[in-house]
């Protein structure tokens, strides 16, 4: 990182799926199913990272932590994951919950929770860090028809509660806010819990970041963070994310409230060989 410059990067990994270049699923690594997903990370070098649909000691990654995978990749000095829901990945019959652990956990560096299976989001930091919060998102009350990595035709899908992790950072000339999100796909639910996180980090210091898979497309997630009035968010990348191999739109956002235009530098969207989205990693100006 340079004097002024902080690199941020969103990725929804899918849980470390390797990926053909077609956009087919690829069998996973035979000795360390973990590796794509680090080589990938490590390859990014971001100073602050969001990261969606990480797994927890899930069978279908190889029974890992992938945050601490992630961070350690990273060289992050700290680093939060949260769960959307406790549950285990079964092919066939999809996510089985877990009754016995119905809310949301929050995961650190030297936590030594029990080894339930989830899934949730993630936030890596080499910055320092002053404060961290989390947030349970409900679940949308649709199913909707959804794309999924393999499958031709759209699935029924329904919905899973969300979490929202945010971090109060020491940036170049002082404090500043990230927050990493993964948003519903039931459209209309995923812009009102947008509009909750904004009403969550209201307080915190700016400049603000919002980094994640929104589910809303293009400039959608800018409009509508400034609909009620003017807030100042701004989308610094409009670059497609979806799907890795041909990406089209753009789900995968990083939103700035408290930055002037001129601090908002390069931004792109690298292929890696894992996931069915690109990640989206610009340059900012702090």
């Amino acid at each position: 990182m340079g004097d002024l410059r902080v690199r941020c990067a969103t990725f929804n990994v899918l849980h470390g799926q390797l990926v053909r270049p077609d956009g087919r699923p690829a069998p996973a690594h035979p000795d360390d199913p973990s590796a794509p997903l680090a080589e990938a990370v490590a390859g990014l070098d971001a100073d602050v990272m969001a990261l969606q649909e990480v797994d927890r000691f899930q069978e279908r990654s190889g029974g890992v932590d992938q945050a601490a995978v992630a961070a350690d990749a990273l060289g992050a000095r700290d680093w939060r994951y949260a769960t959307a829901l406790h549950s285990r990945f079964v092919p066939g019959r999809c996510w089985v919950l877990d009754p016995a652990e119905p809310e949301m956990r929050v995961h650190g560096p030297q936590a030594q929770e029990p080894e339930v299976p989830s899934q949730g989001v993630a936030l890596l930091s080499r910055l320092p860090v002053h404060e961290w919060r989390a947030l349970r998102l409900p679940a949308g009350p649709l199913a909707v028809p959804l794309r999924v990595a393999g499958r031709a035709a759209p699935t029924l899908a329904r919905d899973q509660p969300r979490a929202a992790l945010a971090a109060v950072l020491e940036g170049p000339h002082g404090p500043f806010t990230a927050v990493a999100v993964h948003l519903s796909f039931v459209p209309g639910w995923n812009v009102g819990q947008l509009l909750t996180v904004r009403r969550w980090i209201a307080g915190l210091p700016q400049p603000q970041l919002l980094l994640g898979d929104f589910n809303l497309i293009g400039a959608l997630p800018r409009v509508a963070l400034n609909a009620t009035a003017r807030r100042g968010w701004r989308g610094p990348a409009r670059q497609a994310t979806f799907p890795s191999h041909r990406p089209r739109v753009q789900f995968d956002h990083i939103l700035a409230r408290g930055l002037g235009a001129d601090a908002i530098g390069a931004a792109h969207t690298p292929s890696t060989a894992i996931s069915d989205h690109r990640p989206l990693v610009v340059e900012l100006s702090l």
